[in-house]
């Protein structure tokens, strides 16, 4: 249940005082249209500052998210190096099983002295290799990608914590202006 405050409202109601629209009346007294506009600006006032601690807040919400997907990014650079890493040590058992196994071909077929053979071998030996080095560059440019895409939500998560800041910072002078005005428009009529 609500509860009512006693509210001077004018203390001489003469003809001239009834005009009166100002916070305090002209004996001395509180209006009640001061006391409401009064309260009005306030809670104005209030919502303007308000809004600007929302804003800040939301920007160091964003600028903590983007941090968190750079640091996934980075994670994730970390872990393509690491495939790569791993897929070059088992391409390079692969391709020594290879060799190995044409040499022993060749071996069988009585070939193997033959300047062909030699040609084949070290044409086979230099397409792994070949295969090797892409395995581990894929993985680098892939690497490079995750750390760059990691630099840049840094960024961004800097640019929504700045955007933030700069609208609170709007609206607490929106906040002040609001406050001066009122009270000119109280004081000075």
């Amino acid at each position: 249940m609500g509860f009512l405050i006693p509210l001077a409202v004018g203390t001489a109601a003469t003809a001239a005082t009834v005009a009166t629209s100002g916070l305090i009346g002209t004996a001395g007294g509180v209006t009640g249209s001061g006391l409401l506009a009064a309260a009005g600006a306030g809670a104005s006032a209030y919502g303007t500052y308000q809004q600007g601690q929302a804003a800040e807040a939301q920007g160091k919400s964003q600028q903590d998210m983007a941090n968190y997907n750079a640091r996934v990014a980075e994670q994730e650079a970390k872990a393509k190096e690491l495939r790569a890493g791993f897929a070059q040590k088992r391409q390079a058992k692969k391709a020594a099983e290879i060799k190995s196994s044409q040499i022993a071909k060749l071996a069988a077929g009585g070939g193997l002295g033959s300047p062909v053979a030699g040609d084949l071998v070290a044409a086979q030996a230099s397409e792994l290799d070949l295969e090797n080095l892409l395995i581990g560059y894929e993985g680098q440019v892939g690497a490079e990608q995750s750390r760059s895409q990691a630099t840049l939500d840094r960024m961004q998560g800097g640019l929504y914590a700045k955007a933030g800041k700069a609208t609170a910072k709007r609206a607490n002078i929106g906040f002040g202006v609001g406050l001066a005005g009122f009270a000119k428009e109280r004081l000075y009529g």
